[in-house]
């Protein structure tokens, strides 16, 4: 049996004594493809930012490739790609300059991917010379993941990745996601409340709700076994 990579023991945060994970278990091996789903307001972005150590825990302990997130190495950080909800890029630089900034603080920098990307998701001269913060949500959604894939890293963490795309687009990434990136093993994490979009790339799911993972297991077996579509067993896990 594979060594899980990412190792999530106990962790509990609260915010104004409201408790949002509450004691929560979770592992993620190499290679899985791992649906994170829950209602609104059930966590996810927050425990998927206390799983990168970009939240500090108020209990437990997380680490990922054996280091802990609170301090983990240069090394390690190069190996992980985050896609948060709401785009993080430098707004007065222009998509150029923004990844220009990022390659120099990798080691390893796929110049070919980012250019078929920028090609094939509509980054003409003219919007690689634009300000980011001149861009629409979409746009910008676009090069956060680029951003993200750009260094092949190992470990990817996608947070509503296409909340802000079109179905073409979505789509078109969601390709991506499975030719060049699941089909090479990568681990990924990814939490969407498009469900349709989830049964696309997802191989496994992970329900949450009352702070806790309640569910988790592949997609099919799952489905198979309580006999509803995922939408239904979407609605009878976390109501």
């Amino acid at each position: 049996m594979s060594t899980a990579i990412m190792h999530a023991k106990g962790i509990k945060k609260s915010f104004s004594g409201h408790a949002v994970l509450n004691g929560l278990d979770l592992e993620v091996k190499p290679g899985q493809v791992i649906g994170l789903l829950g209602r609104n307001g059930a966590g996810k972005s927050t425990l998927i930012e206390c799983l990168l150590g970009l939240r500090e825990l108020d209990a437990g302990q997380v680490s990922i490739y054996g280091e802990d997130v609170a301090n983990l190495s240069e090394a390690t950080r190069a190996r992980i790609g985050y896609v948060p909800q709401k785009s993080d890029l430098f707004e007065w630089l222009t998509p150029d300059q923004m990844l220009a900034y990022f390659k120099a603080l990798y080691p390893r920098w796929n110049d070919a991917k980012v250019e078929g990307l920028l090609e094939r998701w509509g980054f003409d001269a003219l919007m690689r010379n634009k300000a980011i913060g001149k861009l629409s949500g979409g746009e910008r959604q676009r090069l956060s993941i680029i951003r993200a894939l750009a260094h092949d890293p190992s470990l990817l963490v996608l947070d509503e990745p296409v909340s802000a795309l079109d179905p073409v687009a979505r789509r078109d990434f969601l390709r991506e996601l499975v030719d060049s990136v699941i089909e090479r093993g990568t681990t990924v994490i990814f939490s969407t409340h498009i469900l349709t979009d989830l049964e696309r790339v997802a191989v496994d799911v992970a329900f949450l709700k009352d702070g806790k993972i309640v569910l988790q297991g592949g997609l099919d077996s799952l489905l198979e076994k309580a006999r509803l579509s995922l939408e239904d067993l979407f609605v009878e896990v976390t109501q």
